[in-house]
């Protein structure tokens, strides 16, 4: 009963994680629009991510100890240079929000970004990659993740989304499998710095190095933008991505890649729901057909993550 109510509570943890995964693409892919560039946006929302983490990291006792161990680690090469690189998946996330959702919407993005994660999660548990080892993939997976997969297609009911450029649906897809990769490796590091918050930092420091070096060679050919938008609230997806990555480095754990993405499929679905019904972008799918994925996405969760027992 114990791991059950365990798990449990690392699902929910998934699903609230997947839910600031959508609040953050909404933020990032309105603040792209406003700008009209995904990689400026990108480094607004990496830069003030990791000012957040640097000042976390030198308040709380853990994040000066995590750090002291990271430091030492990479000294004594017990911490290997492939597992700080998780925040280059990070930057190309946050880019590829800024550039597709203002015109897909939330749940179209999801499309593409959910059938990536759960494939990488899947191939990753199998070759026991993430912090929790190999995790078996058992029929009841199996068949969740192919109805997580089935519900975000559903998305593509509609006419809607016929002229929809196919590469806004392949980058998407990209990323997913890449924050399959990023929850693996951010779990593994944060098991040697035995710290989230260390660990998280890693991340943001990458991720901004990449795109602020993106946003030079940009700013050489195209200038640098006219202004910046004065709504306060554009400037929260890097607070937002910092709660979601400190999260996915606890909850892979006890959940596993697999687990974490089909928990992180439902609050994706379910919140892009609401999010594209009160702001509807031009090729998303009715809140109707949102609807509907978001059931089957979360029927998917329920058979991957209850413990089905044979009886006998």
């Amino acid at each position: 009963m114990d791991e059950r109510r365990t798990v449990g509570i690392a699902v929910l943890g998934a699903v609230l994680i997947g839910a600031l995964t959508a609040l953050q693409a909404r933020i990032n892919g309105t603040l792209g629009a406003e700008i009209g560039d995904g990689i400026y946006s990108g480094v607004i929302s990496f830069g003030s991510g990791l000012l957040t983490l640097i000042v976390l990291s030198a308040l709380v006792p853990e994040g000066r100890r995590g750090f002291g161990r990271l430091v030492g680690g990479i000294r004594d090469r017990r911490i290997p240079p492939w597992m700080l690189l998780g925040g280059l998946v990070g930057a190309f996330t946050v880019a590829s929000q800024g550039l597709t959702v203002a015109t897909i919407g939330v749940a179209l993005f999801t499309v593409g970004f959910v059938a990536g994660q759960t494939a990488g999660g899947l191939v990753l548990d199998r070759v026991g990659y993430g912090p929790a080892g190999v995790v078996p993939v058992t029929p009841g997976r199996l068949v969740g993740a192919l109805l997580a997969i089935a519900g975000v297609v559903v998305c593509l009911a509609g006419d809607d989304v016929r002229g929809v450029p196919v590469w806004m649906l392949i980058v998407p897809a990209i990323a997913g499998a890449g924050v399959a990769w990023q929850q693996g490796t951010n779990g593994r590091l944060r098991v040697r710095v035995e710290s989230p918050l260390t660990a998280t930092l890693v991340n943001f420091i990458g991720g901004t190095a990449v795109l602020l070096l993106a946003a030079v060679v940009r700013a050489a050919f195209t200038g640098l933008p006219d202004a910046l938008p004065p709504e306060p609230w554009l400037y929260l997806g890097g607070a937002v991505g910092v709660t979601y990555i400190f999260l996915s480095a606890i909850v892979v754990r006890r959940t596993g890649v697999l687990l974490l993405g089909l928990g992180s499929v439902v609050g994706l679905l379910a919140t892009s729901v609401v999010l594209d019904a009160l702001w509807p972008a031009p090729a998303a799918p009715s809140t109707l057909v949102a609807i509907i994925a978001a059931a089957v996405a979360i029927a998917g969760v329920a058979v991957a993550a209850v413990p089905w027992r044979r009886r006998g």
